[in-house]
């Protein structure tokens, strides 16, 4: 190669040099000053990690201050989006580990819950909350494997004393996905996975409770080991509620409960469930109340198994023998009254001034004079008002439901609050309902319609059918007159059948008038219905929470007695209907086996009653609810109670002993967890407070 050459080759190797030099001075100039923010973001991200810290829910304690849920701290493992360096992989080595201990959490389960999250991947998923520590120390073995992943401490919802009270405390349950977050909360507050009130007082008053999440930043290691704390923002506990509910009364009425349903299975196996509401009747503060089967919240704050799960939400209809946990029946189940009526139609028949109380009679000789001839439960001879009631005598009361007249009856139902919600402060409360003339014309118009409706066409497509088919000209002619003369037929008959049971018949003001037919009401209504009798008539809202509290102890609200109405009747409308009540517990009554016991200064009054259920698959003749209504003292009324045993059969022997057990614990006669708290201190546990 001569000199030439060499020099030209040199050359260009050279203007390549300074090019190539030229091109990696400009991108670092690029980066230094174009991109600077964006790779010193990155760096800082490499080496910082963003901690939430979970805030507590506030606690929830009765009128005493003693402790109904509050919060336990727990393992929770979950995964930063951003550290996955490879997602597949890593998922699918989580996934094996955590199996077979947790069988649910699956490679589907955990990439949905990373979609539903798509929006806010820089947050950490929580993959699954309280894993055992067990779990933990493998999932730390195995940390280089598991890039993203995190174990973290957590306060999780824990509920002490498990199903006590579970029904209206409620429960927490995660916020499934996206579309649930969106159409219920505010993204800005809450993300997929979070934990929030869906139930009782956990939902309604999901905004004290709730607290306010703080955050941690750490520095981390290329191996994201912790290396020090940078910066951290307190989390903020939610506020507590203390409640008008009484923590004793309400273990009392439960285990009360649960006795009275395992004596009656022995022979009445579909009582299986229950409910009862213990008011303040001078507040409108609710002191106890209990539905059964029973619901744990605890059960709720993770993900169910089949078992459990069918357990609170049996499919398909329904079926006594596994009626389902999770409503509470106190507030969300439809019970005809039965006897428990029969105060609102003594109290229609006195405002009208059709019965003298103690001068009328009525001649009882075991079933009503007029059609259909409803039954009596016995043969009562000649009885006025206060014998009436005492001895639940149905023809008296029918007779009382005739001379008040049905619409009478409706008012003073409305009256005392049946048929609507009472207002309590619980989700998913029930109406009820006060049937009555324009009620029953309004609901069978459009069954009788839909009926007969479906009996024309059926009629015309029979015979449009055959006259297609007729061989000649008089076949069909002959089909359409039959056509003719058969949807007449219905029309006649639909006539008559429309005016029938569009009309409020006699026998339906027999039905109503003793808590039979349409009535149809919540236990809390009844309660609250027993408590304006018993105060003098004045109906307020039933209530559960008192105050809400600061977790440094500042009251933030405080919730009143809150008078909804004074009833439209005469005070000695009220008077004479206690009294007749008070009839009831004395020697004679139907009551009185529930009563005896407490002192006659404390005695108060009853109502027993033994409601056919007025569903479709029972045993009219068999199968009966149980319910009972009571207020005491007689005097200077404290409390009311109203309960319902379903196929319970009698009020006193079923409802009944609930309300006895309550009583006398209340008024101190006798202590029913002196049992469970000599057994507490034999086992050497923690006693009742």
């Amino acid at each position: 190669m001569n000199p030439k050459e060499l020099q030209l080759k040199l050359r260009i190797c050279w203007y390549i040099i300074v090019g190539l030099m030229s091109l990696l001075v400009i991108k670092l100039a690029f980066v230094q000053f174009v991109q600077n923010e964006k790779y010193v973001t990155k760096a800082q991200e490499n080496s910082v990690r963003m901690v939430t810290l979970r805030a507590p829910r506030g606690e929830i304690y009765d009128r005493n201050g003693k402790i109904l849920a509050n919060n336990r701290p727990v393992y929770t493992v979950s995964l930063t989006y951003l550290q996955l360096t490879d997602q597949e992989k890593v998922i699918r080595r989580l996934v094996e580990l955590m199996n077979p201990r947790y069988p649910e959490i699956t490679e589907d389960y955990i990439n949905q819950l990373i979609e539903d999250q798509k929006y806010r991947l820089f947050e950490p998923i929580t993959v699954m909350r309280d894993v055992d520590w067990e779990m933990v120390v493998k999932l730390e073995e195995h940390g280089a494997e598991l890039p993203g992943v995190e174990v973290s401490v957590e306060p999780l919802r824990y509920y002490p004393e498990k199903s006590l009270a579970g029904h209206l405390l409620g429960y927490v349950h995660p916020i499934y996905n996206r579309e649930e977050l969106e159409n219920n909360y505010d993204p800005l507050k809450y993300r997929v996975g979070d934990l929030v009130g869906k139930g009782g007082l956990e939902k309604v008053y999901e905004e004290y409770l709730r607290g306010t999440d703080g955050a941690r930043r750490v520095e981390v290691d290329a191996r994201g080991r912790p290396i020090r704390e940078l910066v951290t923002l307190e989390r903020k506990a939610g506020n507590n509620l203390q409640l008008t509910l009484d923590r004793d009364l309400q273990r009392v009425m439960e285990l009360a409960m649960d006795e009275v349903l395992a004596q009656l299975q022995k022979t009445r196996p579909k009582a299986k469930a229950a409910s009862a509401v213990l008011i303040d009747v001078k507040t409108g503060g609710i002191l106890a109340m209990a539905s059964r089967p029973s619901m744990d919240p605890n059960d709720f704050t993770g993900r169910m198994d089949e078992e459990t799960l069918n357990y609170y939400f049996p499919q398909g209809n329904y079926d006594p023998m596994n009626p389902g946990a999770a409503i509470n029946r106190a507030i969300q189940a439809l019970y005809p009254p039965g006897s428990t009526f029969k105060p609102i139609t003594g109290m229609a028949a006195l405002e009208s001034g059709s019965i003298d109380p103690g001068n009328d009679r009525v001649r009882c000789t075991g079933a009503y004079w007029i059609k259909p001839h409803i039954r009596c439960w016995g043969v009562h001879g000649t009885v006025n008002y206060y014998q009436g009631m005492a001895t639940s005598c149905n023809v008296f009361f029918q007779e009382a439901g005739r001379r008040a007249g049905v619409n009478e009856m409706a008012r003073v139902a409305r009256e005392f609050g049946l048929g609507s919600k009472t207002g309590i402060d619980l989700p998913y409360e029930k109406s009820g309902l006060v049937p009555d003339p324009s009620w029953k014309k309004e609901v069978n118009s459009v069954i009788i319609d839909r009926r007969y409706e479906k009996k024309r066409e059926e009629t015309a497509k029979k015979y449009d059918a055959l006259i297609a088919a007729a061989a000649t000209e008089d076949e069909k002619k002959k089909l359409r007159a039959e056509k003719e003369k058969a949807l007449n037929k219905i029309e006649a008959q639909y006539r008559i059948d429309y005016k029938f049971e569009t009309t409020w018949q006699q026998f339906d003001t027999f039905n109503m008038s003793i808590g039979q037919g349409s009535n149809n009401y919540t236990v809390i209504q009844l309660a609250n219905y027993v408590a304006t009798l018993a105060n003098g008539g004045y109906r307020y809202q039933p209530y559960l929470v008192q105050k809400v509290i600061s977790p440094s102890g500042e009251v933030i609200k405080e919730f009143k007695p809150e008078l909804i109405e004074k009833v439209d009747l005469k005070p000695e409308t009220l008077a004479i209907t206690r009294e007749a009540m008070h009839y009831v517990v004395l020697p004679g009554g139907t009551g009185y086996s529930i009563f005896r016991n407490l002192p006659p200064e404390i005695s108060g009054g009853a109502k027993t009653g033994t409601a056919q259920t007025g569903r479709a698959a029972d045993n009219k003749n068999q199968d009966f609810h149980g319910v009972f209504i009571a207020f005491a003292p007689y005097d200077d009324p404290e409390i009311a109670f109203a309960g319902v045993v379903e196929y319970g059969y009698h009020g006193s022997s079923s409802a009944g002993l609930v309300a006895k057990a309550v009583f006398e614990h209340y008024f101190g006669v006798k202590d029913y967890l002196a049992e469970e708290r000599a057994q507490a201190a034999e086992d050497n546990v923690a006693p009742l407070e």
